[in-house]
């Protein structure tokens, strides 16, 4: 995934704009940015970890949306696209066009050499502000890396997993194997993806 240069918009013209032009488009900040297409790794990296959690979290109430669920973060006016959005018992939304979720529980994004630091220094820091959020996972496949910063009564707390290991999603009830997560990826996968910033 790679941004494309930003604009600044009224959340009203933002709205219109995303559903006028194909792509995807965020609202940070008063900006608008273009999210361009993932790269190879990226993609299966993305697809790896929505089908571990979607089949470990059948049959609870909680469900894994893809990249194409608009999400807003209601305490700080941002509308994004993460990698994935799970969300646990009914979806709530705004009445956009099309509906945007309000209501993620735990919030994915797959690190790529481009957008790193934006999705770990920016877009974390108004994830952490959404009431309904407990945890963000941070998932870097050139480290075969997922990192999990789950809310706390102090703030937010780290544990991570690399390479064969598991990572405990206590919050989903669920282990995430990263031997699923990264099932595929290949240096010649990885050298297209380029690495990123951490």
């Amino acid at each position: 995934m790679t941004l494309a240069p930003r604009t600044r918009m009224t959340i009203q013209e933002y709205l219109a704009f995303d559903l006028a032009h194909e792509g995807k488009h965020e609202y940070v900040n008063g900006e608008v940015w273009s999210m361009a297409g993932g790269a190879l790794a990226h993609n299966l990296v993305t697809m790896n970890v929505g089908i571990a959690l979607g089949l470990r979290l059948r049959g609870t109430p909680c469900r894994v949306y893809s990249s194409d669920q608009r999400v807003l973060i209601d305490e700080t006016g941002l509308y994004c696209y993460p990698d994935l959005t799970i969300v646990c018992g009914a979806p709530e939304t705004v009445p956009t066009s099309p509906p945007t979720l309000t209501n993620p529980k735990v919030l994915i994004e797959v690190l790529s050499g481009s957008t790193a630091a934006f999705d770990k220094d920016v877009k974390f820091a108004h994830y952490r502000r959404r009431t309904s959020v407990a945890a963000v996972l941070f998932v870097s496949p050139p480290d075969r890396r997922v990192e999990r910063y789950a809310r706390a009564a102090d703030g937010w707390v780290l544990t991570e997993a690399r390479d064969e290991g598991v990572l405990l999603l206590p919050e989903l009830g669920v282990e995430l194997p990263l031997v699923e997560v990264f099932a595929g990826l290949d240096e010649a996968l990885l050298a297209d993806a380029g690495a990123p910033t951490t």
